[in-house]
């Protein structure tokens, strides 16, 4: 790989990186996803525990996604899985919405309101060609 391509790959990494933290970012605290839990399981006094729980999870999850790990389970298995993984992407469905959402008054704060259009524009087309991207890439 030359130099270029090198640059590309760091600049893609960091972009991507950037849009799934801070996707990350919205959903706990747009959402106020800590407060909300210690709310529903009446622990106030657990909410560091809570918020290592996120770091946790969050670092297990690049680990595995990193090591192209995979596990075998029996048919009844999988049904816990698929819900959890169902909880975790109607939870990030929601974060994104609300991060639309957040957008504007961001634009607003650093006087950008002039290029909000261009910023979900960007967004947008950014989602396609990396879905295109990976569709054609590592599917076909």
């Amino acid at each position: 790989m030359d130099l270029l391509g090198s640059i590309l790959l760091v600049f893609i990494g960091l972009g991507g990186g950037l849009a799934v933290g801070s996707g990350f970012v919205a959903f706990l605290t747009v959402l106020d996803i800590v407060p909300r839990l210690t709310v529903f399981s009446r622990g106030r006094r657990y909410v560091r525990s809570y918020e290592w729980a996120f770091v946790a999870g969050a670092l297990a999850a690049t680990w595995v996604d990193l090591r192209d790990w995979s596990a075998a389970f029996s048919p009844l298995g999988t049904v816990p899985v698929g819900f959890l993984a169902g909880c975790f992407v109607g939870l990030l469905a929601a974060a994104l919405t609300e991060v639309i959402n957040v957008l504007p008054i961001l634009a607003k704060r650093l006087q950008m309101q002039k290029f909000v259009l261009y910023l979900l524009m960007a967004m947008v087309f950014g989602k396609i060609l990396g879905s295109l991207f990976q569709w054609i890439w590592f599917i076909a």
